[in-house]
């Protein structure tokens, strides 16, 4: 497992940017260029809750760098469970880890899902290099399509694998933009898409914390039989609001997050 964090988040972007063409571009108009931090507030990752590649399993890799478990969160819709992980250094971003509870899908996608990760290794798993590593497994698009059809995170995990699902930018952090609105209509003006369920703006200061998304890039992927466009991952921008004890709020709000999981929908 990596012992240096900086690189470890330096190998997500890397591995996100590739699939996520957007991310630079993004990057540019926020005024990177001109010298302006962009900080990361938090990536989220995805995976099934099986051996060996369960949740618990990619907490490992934070944990080794001195990250601790946060809140949890059930998105009973969408049969998913996750968890989010914090670090002590406050400039570490924020981890947010899902999975899907496979015994609640149905016989055909529980059969799919453990064929994919049949040849998963323990060892594979705890590689300094897991968390970007794509996809260990064939697939064939009628079995993506087939996973679509019944849960759009379970189709885009087995497409994509293991990557950054997303990466954050820091509101708190820029230095020109005030609120998440100001940030929409600047992604608007700029031709992208933002993810609108639920609102543009997702949570509130009474939530301490505010949220909107791009909706994910769509890139070609190589399928066994053929190559096809589907989405890949998208960017977030979080707005954190102060504790009554003074300090940001670290975590996540389950109503919002579960309106961002909607940025890497297919729409068949």
């Amino acid at each position: 497992m990596h012992t240096d964090r900086n690189a470890l988040f330096e190998k997500l972007w890397q591995n996100y940017r590739s699939v996520t063409p957007s991310a630079a571009k993004i990057h540019r108009i926020l005024g990177a260029e001109e010298g302006h931090a962009i900080i990361n507030d938090h990536i989220a990752l995805r995976t099934f809750n099986l051996s060996p590649v369960g949740l618990d399993a990619l907490a490992e890799h934070f944990l080794a760098l001195g990250y601790r478990e946060g809140g949890e969160y059930h998105f009973k819709g969408k049969k998913l469970y996750a968890r989010h992980y914090e670090h002590a250094d406050p400039e570490a971003p924020r981890v947010f880890i899902s999975e899907l509870l496979t015994e609640q899908c149905s016989p055909e996608l529980q059969a799919t899902v453990k064929t994919l990760v049949a040849g998963m290794m323990k060892e594979q798993v705890a590689a300094d290099d897991f968390l970007y590593s794509g996809r260990h497994w064939d697939l064939d698009y009628d079995t993506y399509r087939k996973l679509l059809e019944e849960s759009e995170y379970a189709a885009w995990l087995a497409a994509w694998g293991y990557r950054a699902n997303h990466f954050t930018v820091s509101v708190n952090r820029l230095q020109n933009y005030e609120t998440v609105a100001d940030i929409n209509q600047l992604l608007k003006d700029n031709g992208f898409t933002v993810n609108a369920s639920g609102g543009e703006v997702k949570g509130s200061p009474e939530d301490l914390l505010e949220q909107s998304s791009t909706m994910a890039d769509r890139v070609p992927v190589q399928f066994r039989d053929r190559e096809t466009t589907i989405p890949s991952c998208f960017y977030e921008f979080a707005l954190r609001y102060r504790n009554p004890d003074g300090h940001l709020y670290n975590g996540f709000v389950a109503a919002s997050a579960d309106k961002i999981f909607e940025s890497t929908n297919a729409g068949m």
